[in-house]
């Protein structure tokens, strides 16, 4: 076989490990903080990182836009100004836990995305968002690693390859974000949306 058909090969069977049951879990997570008027928050690092903010994309317009309930999430990769001060001047490790101390409450849900699960940042993220009484997801790859073990839900892609793992997080987010998007009516209206 081809490169491509190996990779595609492969990335079929870690896309077959995602538990569905638990991604449902998360949607019915999801719907909760939308419908209570709750914050939600999303973080991670490099390919995780877009991950987040893709995904933040997706809720912000595609879930939300014409739609009576929206949802209030961010990504908390997306302020570079913000990461780069508490980078520069404390610690990288903080960069997302000081945002949430600044954001999040009780009840509130916040998502950390990390291939490898042990990420300091993502980590930190989690144990303080446990600690303030939000919900907290873990979207893992191998054997979850440490946000695996401390998040409320952890769903987890048990393979050893990081594009696969990266790739599954990204369907894993589509399966969340696109429920809302095709399972919920939008209003009628006028006009395109592109």
């Amino acid at each position: 076989m081809s490169f491509p058909e190996t990779y595609k090969a492969a990335l079929l069977e870690a896309i077959d490990t995602i538990d569905t049951g638990k991604v449902n879990q998360a949607i019915e997570w999801f719907r909760d903080a939308r419908d209570s008027g709750r914050s939600i928050f999303v973080c991670g690092n490099g390919g995780s990182a877009s991950t987040a903010s893709h995904f933040a994309c997706d809720m912000v317009k595609g879930a939300s836009f014409q739609r009576d309930r929206r949802f209030r999430i961010t990504a908390l990769t997306d302020s570079l100004p913000t990461i780069t001060a508490y980078s520069n001047d404390v610690s990288y490790d903080c960069v997302f836990a000081e945002q949430l101390k600044n954001f999040a409450g009780p009840g509130d849900l916040v998502m950390a995305i990390s291939g490898s699960g042990n990420s300091p940042n993502v980590v930190k993220a989690i144990e303080y968002a446990n600690s303030a009484g939000c919900r907290t997801i873990g979207l893992t790859g191998r054997n979850g690693g440490q946000l695996g073990a401390i998040s409320q839900l952890n769903i987890q892609v048990p393979v050893p390859h990081m594009g696969r793992i990266e790739d599954a997080h990204m369907i894993i987010c589509h399966m969340i974000g696109y429920y809302f998007m095709d399972c919920e009516p939008v209003r009628a209206h006028a006009g395109n949306v592109g």
